[in-house]
């Protein structure tokens, strides 16, 4: 069974350190603690009478989670924080019912409390904390089809000799005696000019942090010559461990922490030409890519919404559900770029979190949602709503499971 892979981090990953002087959002949860905490405080509701004023935005992106849900094999990622397949899906449907068919807002966030129950996020202390949210996007980049003296940084497609293990897993290469073995890190790729003169180059950039940028967000769309777009999306990777080039930077004193940001990564770069190939093997991740029509797709397969779609670890988190992020000024200590305060669905895998207290939004395609990925960083609160268990449908009496 094919199971798709993730996006990868957000731009704004690239730096942010995080945690605050009083809370490590990066800190994984304890063995055993539960990711998802019910909500037993009525006034913690956040207010979804926005949801139903502007349900046009939301719906492009619950009907993917709805389309996800019906395939077979979203089945095998349930049960999951206690929360089964049928009473994810039913919750999506409803939700949608509601949505369409409330005659007015407070109708429909009446109908949702009573029907739906709250669950927030553990968050960086296990407890309810909070959460970081970050953001990615979908850069464009100049590029060519050849290789040029202007374009010499390639993206490459998956080599055939990476093997994948079940739900996608990354368990290395192949080697001559039919053997498996850890895929190189980026630097040996590079050192070794393992991809090269397989037929694997699938488009050329400009520069070597063009790429980079390319493989942290796990998709690029590349403005060629003539003017036409070509599009990549997310492949796989090398199986290795996501490092931060940000926090390498501000370890090294090349950059303040409270300086840093995208285009302060990129003055670097290009005022530290000798140090960028040194800076960019700390990160051991490689990403390959492969050519998409449309926009890319998230983890479910589907492709991802603007502002609509959040990022988070899938291994703790049930995926495809609805949630609703809150990064209000007033709470937050740490808050610039974008700000949400609406329902969302969980339909990506951060790279790199492997937390209950982190979480990435997609801002969409070009140099605005970039500029704006690379600038976000906010706390706030992360909660989900699923379906209570006396409003699932009755199941038919008759039916094949009788």
């Amino acid at each position: 069974m094919h199971q798709h892979l993730a996006l990868f981090l957000g731009t704004s990953l690239l730096f942010s350190a995080c945690q605050t002087p009083e809370r490590d959002y990066g800190r994984p949860l304890p063995p055993g603690w539960p990711a998802l905490l019910e909500v037993t405080d009525a006034t913690e509701w956040p207010n979804l009478t926005k949801d139903w004023r502007h349900r046009e935005e939301l719906l492009p992106a619950l009907d993917r989670s709805i389309a996800w849900f019906a395939t077979e094999s979203s089945a095998s990622f349930f049960p999951m924080e206690g929360v089964s397949h049928e009473r994810a899906y039913a919750g999506l449907t409803r939700y949608r019912e509601l949505l369409v068919g409330s005659l007015t807002a407070y109708s429909f966030r009446w109908s949702v409390e009573n029907e739906f129950q709250l669950m927030k996020s553990a968050g960086w202390d296990g407890k309810g904390g909070g959460v970081l949210f970050t953001a990615y996007c979908t850069p464009v980049f100049a590029g060519s089809m050849t290789q040029t003296g202007d374009f010499n940084f390639p993206l490459y497609a998956t080599p055939d000799d990476l093997v994948k293990g079940e739900a996608g897993a990354i368990l290395g290469r192949t080697t001559e005696a039919g053997l498996t073995e850890p895929y190189p890190t980026r630097q040996a790729i590079e050192a070794s000019a393992l991809l090269e003169g397989r037929g694997l180059e699938l488009v050329w950039l400009t520069s070597p942090m063009d790429a980079f940028i390319a493989h942290v967000n796990g998709s690029a769309f590349v403005r060629l010559q003539d003017g036409s777009m070509a599009r990549f999306g997310y492949g796989a990777n090398n199986g290795h461990q996501y490092t931060s080039l940000g926090r390498e930077l501000v370890s090294a004193g090349e950059l303040e922490e409270d300086r840093i940001s995208l285009p302060a990564i990129r003055k670097w770069a290009l005022n530290n030409p000798e140090d960028v190939a040194a800076f960019l093997h700390l990160n051991d991740r490689y990403v390959f890519f492969s050519e998409i029509d449309g926009n890319p797709s998230g983890s479910l397969g589907f492709e991802v919404e603007p502002y609509r779609s959040l990022a988070t670890d899938k291994s703790i988190f049930p995926r495809g559900g609805l949630c609703f992020v809150d990064t209000p000024a007033e709470w937050a200590e740490l808050s610039s770029g974008v700000k949400v305060h609406h329902t969302m669905l969980d339909q990506d895998t951060g790279g790199g979190i492997r937390t209950a207290g982190r979480a990435d939004i997609y801002l969409g395609v070009g140099d605005d949602a970039e500029a704006l990925a690379g600038d976000t960083i906010a706390e706030g609160q992360l909660y989900y709503l699923f379906l209570k268990e006396e409003f699932l449908p009755a199941k038919d009496p008759w039916g094949p499971e009788s």
